[in-house]
């Protein structure tokens, strides 16, 4: 069985090959939307929109002529992609949606007040039959609970919320941060009548482990943030996993200068091992805090010499940078960190601060850096771009 040997520099461009951030865009349009999450598997959601949510993050960095509204065409009007639950809240493609059964059935036998959700869903789908769609303002029945993210949440939105976890309603659109939701059966298709499959829990980990491989692009047999979500997940089954992946030959094993661990990459990755020492045109890219590539930061620290935290559930008080700061990619490096923030109202990108890491020097990004400021201006539709005063700053020891 091969094994592959590698610099650091060459499996740094391996994987930033891998993640078609090196290099031409691989990527382009709503078709480059949709190939990239494909071969990801998911890309994580987060709502929260400094300058750009997360998803919308990940493929601007990737996706040659990304805009927003592509993302939300491919899922609320297309349907081809879909918001669920795989690495926490993910968006991913729809025809993957049966492999989550045993997700949804788990979510609906433990659906959270299930008594007092039960006598709200008549009205619910009474709603639904009468416009199509239902969010929760629509509706004015029912008290109030504690609920995983906050105190006093409308039974409601609860509601709303175990028939989507259970697969009975899917996303319909959103308004801001306001979820229309709809019967699944009715805009999914065949893919809602599509089984799982795998035929049993076991399968199921083995092809969550696959996939969350790809979707990093190199990964490690360790503990790793890479496999959040994949509940049930223990060592043992994870080293078994490794093991029968490798012997049946879906993953190579790549060994990188001064690391222990080996790491894993799919079989048909291989052939970017060839182009790894080829020179690629270098882009410069703002990634997302939840980018698919900074799943395990651990390895990211190790691989590229840089340790990353998204300081936004830090206090104020504790933070080492900013409440929402993004890792910049530039070459085969990742040399700072950026703040920005959109004024919507005015249509600025305000460049807070921009902190390089030891031994790069403003002089020789300055250029790199104010082209994909402007880029990242156009992503989020601002007309003028700030730079704050003293907004170069050094990388704290």
């Amino acid at each position: 069985m091969k094994e592959y040997y590698l610099s650091k520099k060459q499996a740094r461009t391996l994987l930033l090959r891998k993640q078609g951030l090196t290099g031409d865009y691989r990527f382009a349009g709503e078709q480059g939307i949709y190939d990239y999450i494909k071969q990801a598997g998911c890309i994580q959601f987060d709502p929260v929109d400094v300058c750009g949510k997360n998803p919308e993050l990940v493929l601007q960095s990737r996706v040659a002529g990304f805009k927003k509204d592509m993302l939300y065409k491919l899922l609320y009007e297309d349907r081809t992609l879909i918001d669920y639950f795989d690495k926490n809240l993910s968006i991913f493609p729809t025809e993957d949606f049966r492999y989550f059964e045993r997700t949804r059935n788990r979510l609906k036998e433990n659906a959270w007040f299930q008594s007092q959700v039960e006598e709200v869903i008549p009205a619910i789908f009474e709603k639904i039959k009468e416009k199509g769609m239902v969010s929760s303002k629509d509706i004015k029945t029912g008290g109030k609970v504690d609920w995983y993210w906050g105190i006093d949440t409308s039974l409601t939105r609860v509601a709303l919320e175990n028939l989507y976890f259970a697969g009975e309603l899917i996303i319909h659109h959103k308004n801001g941060t306001n979820k229309y939701y709809a019967l699944a059966k009715d805009y999914l298709g065949k893919e809602y009548k599509r089984k799982d499959p795998l035929k049993d829990d076991y399968e199921h980990l083995k092809w969550r482990v696959l996939r969350r491989i790809a979707g990093v692009g190199l990964l490690w047999n360790r503990p790793s943030d890479a496999f959040l979500g994949i509940r049930y997940l223990k060592a043992d089954d994870r080293n078994r996993i490794f093991s029968e992946l490798l012997e049946k030959g879906k993953i190579i094993k790549i060994h990188v200068e001064e690391m222990e661990a080996p790491l894993y990459s799919l079989k048909e990755d291989a052939k970017l091992i060839k182009e790894a020492d080829c020179d690629n045109r270098s882009r410069t890219e703002f990634l997302a805090p939840l980018d698919n590539m900074l799943w395990d930061r651990k390895l990211i620290s190790e691989l590229f010499h840089f340790d990353y935290k998204w300081e936004i559930y830090t206090p104020e008080n504790k933070r080492k940078y900013g409440y929402y700061v993004l890792p910049i990619l530039s070459g085969n490096e990742i040399i700072g960190r950026g703040e920005l923030a959109v004024n919507r109202k005015n249509r600025i990108l305000e460049v807070k601060n921009i902190w390089l890491e030891s031994g790069k020097e403003w002089d020789e990004f300055q250029k790199p850096l104010q082209e994909a400021v402007r880029r990242f201006a156009d992503f989020n539709s601002a007309d003028e771009i700030n730079y704050r005063k003293d907004f170069m700053k050094r990388t704290e020891g």
